[in-house]
């Protein structure tokens, strides 16, 4: 049966990302990054078939596995990478990844994941109070940032979107875990 598809003078909108595949020049080091460090979940790996011998080192991670999304994140080993940047900057960097935001299910769980981190040894680069997010920025083994955050009440930053997205108070390195609940609701200051 051929389906009637209405033309459109306009792209349709996504629901968002469905998820983001890095090249990664060591799997395991990777993989003790998202998946012990951040935790996520490895949710699949490419195998060798018939067909298909010589397949590349492929590995598939998921935070939450729901009705939408298979996988968020996918490394593919490729050892020929440069090695990464000495220090990770979100305003010099030179990657062509920016950086990669991964959001945890509340303050609660965020916070006890940034204690998480930081007991672990992770080097903490940046903490930031967003309009919409609270934020510490790592990087990962391949030199690619990693903003760990909390989603602010929609209340916080629906009215003013623009507004919270270019507003940024950095915190000093010895108040990585002080977390104001006191949400600044005026961008315009």
């Amino acid at each position: 049966m051929t389906t009637q598809v209405p033309k459109r003078s306009t792209a349709v909108t996504p629901r968002g990302l469905n998820h983001l595949v890095l090249n990664v020049r060591n799997m395991e080091e990777s993989h003790h990054f998202w998946a012990d460090l951040l935790g996520f979940k490895q949710v699949g790996q490419l195998k060798p078939r018939p067909e298909r011998p010589n397949v590349m080192n492929m590995r598939f991670y998921s935070g939450v596995v729901d009705d939408v999304n298979h996988h968020d994140i996918a490394l593919v080993e490729r050892p020929e990478l440069p090695e990464p940047p000495a220090e990770w900057s979100m305003e010099r960097g030179a990657l062509a990844i920016n950086h990669i935001a991964i959001t945890y299910p509340d303050r609660e769980a965020w916070l006890e994941q940034v204690q998480f981190l930081k007991d672990q040894g992770v080097k903490m680069n940046l903490r930031v109070n967003h309009g919409m997010t609270h934020s510490v920025y790592i990087n990962d083994p391949n030199g690619y940032g990693v903003e760990v955050l909390y989603e602010l009440p929609e209340d916080v930053w629906k009215h003013d979107i623009d507004g919270a997205l270019n507003y940024a108070e950095r915190l000093p390195e010895d108040q990585l875990l002080v977390d104001d609940t006191d949400y600044r609701r005026d961008f315009s200051a």
